[in-house]
């Protein structure tokens, strides 16, 4: 992939996510999918994931369609995009959550490593959190701490299901650490 299709990306999610803030931090929410994009080369993946790491949250937090996605980028992108995407914000956050965790055990390596990427730098945001604001920063989830620790432990559980010892970057292994290391301290 040329340098041209990542800075169309960069700037394809910078419009999208315009005007949005972190809600940790108030942070603009673009600074996410930028960081998600630089763990993803910095474990050397492939440009499909990295810029599907940059456009990981458009379909879900966006006004943007996976069809835009796919017109833009191509089939593949668009692929690890839906994967990392909640289909219907509507139903209740554990179905939601149970999808996911059901799609990523099964999901092609990138889509894994996409949302391992994703989840790592949402469990170092919300470790710092917790370091300033101890146990009320969980009052800002709509689901608490028992909850947040079965959906992160399961989640890990499904990032490493059928991975192969080759596919196993120094990021899952930290994402499991972290799950670990956090939820169990509590």
């Amino acid at each position: 992939m040329t340098n041209r299709l990542y800075e169309k990306a960069i700037i394809f999610a910078a419009r999208a996510h315009d005007g949005q803030t972190r809600k940790g931090d108030g942070a603009p929410y673009i600074t996410h999918p930028y960081t998600v994009a630089f763990m993803l080369a910095e474990q050397e993946c492939s440009d499909e994931a990295i810029i599907a790491g940059l456009l990981h949250d458009t379909v879900e937090d966006t006004s943007v369609t996976l069809e835009d996605i796919h017109r833009q980028f191509g089939g593949g992108i668009a692929h690890i995009v839906e994967i990392c995407s909640e289909p219907d914000k509507s139903l209740q956050w554990e179905e939601r959550k149970r999808h996911t965790i059901q799609v990523v055990k099964t999901a092609p390596v990138d889509a894994k490593y996409v949302v391992c990427a994703d989840k790592l730098h949402n469990l170092r945001s919300l470790m710092a959190a917790h370091q300033r604001l101890g146990d009320d920063v969980w009052s800002r989830f709509s689901r608490g701490y028992a909850e947040q620790r079965w959906y992160a432990e399961s989640l890990v559980q499904s990032i490493f299901y059928g991975l192969d010892k080759t596919e196993i970057k120094p990021m899952l292994l930290e994402y499991k650490k972290l799950v670990e290391e956090f939820f169990n301290n509590e």
